[in-house]
C-alpha cells in the first residue's frame, strides 16, 4: 500500500528541557499522520461518528525509540497501512530524520460503535477507498 507521508517541524513545546523531543509526543506526532491520512482519503472522524456512528481507537501498538529527535528538526512521519481486516486497521508508521529511523511502531486501530464502544466492521466506503491505494 501506498505510504502517506506527513511533515513535521518539532517544536519547543514538544521538547524537555534538554531539547530532546518528549517520549510521549512520538505518539503526538503519529495520531496526527493518520488523522491526516484518513482526512486525505476524504474522511473527517466527527462526521464518521455523527454520520455513521463510527470511531476508531488504538487497541496496541508495538513503538521503538532509535534516536532522538531535537528541537527545530524537520522530521516526517510516514505511515503505511499494513493489514486490513474486517473490523481493524494496521499501520507500520516511521519517523524519519532526512534518511535517519527514529522511532517506528505497528499500531492496530480498531473500528469501535461510537455509542457501545463495541468492535464493528469499518464501513465499506472507507474500505473501497484504502483498497484504491493500493
Amino acid at each position: 500500500m501506498a505510504d502517506f507521508v506527513w511533515p513535521i517541524r518539532v517544536y519547543y513545546e514538544d521538547t524537555d528541557s534538554g531539547g530532546v523531543v518528549y517520549h510521549a509526543n512520538y505518539l503526538h506526532f503519529m495520531e496526527r499522520a493518520r488523522t491526516e491520512w484518513l482526512r486525505d482519503l476524504g474522511f473527517e472522524q466527527d462526521q464518521l461518528n455523527q454520520q455513521y456512528n463510527c470511531i476508531f481507537a488504538v487497541h496496541s501498538m508495538q513503538l521503538n525509540f532509535r534516536c532522538p529527535a531535537r528541537f527545530n528538526d524537520e522530521i516526517v512521519v510516514i505511515t503505511t497501512v499494513s493489514k486490513v481486516s474486517g473490523a481493524s486497521f494496521e499501520f507500520d508508521q516511521k519517523i524519519v530524520r532526512n534518511d535517519e529511523l527514529l522511532c517506528d511502531a505497528t499500531v492496530k486501530i480498531a473500528c469501535l460503535d461510537a455509542t457501545r464502544f463495541r468492535a464493528k466492521s469499518i464501513p465499506s466506503f472507507i474500505l473501497t477507498e484504502i483498497q484504491g491505494e493500493c
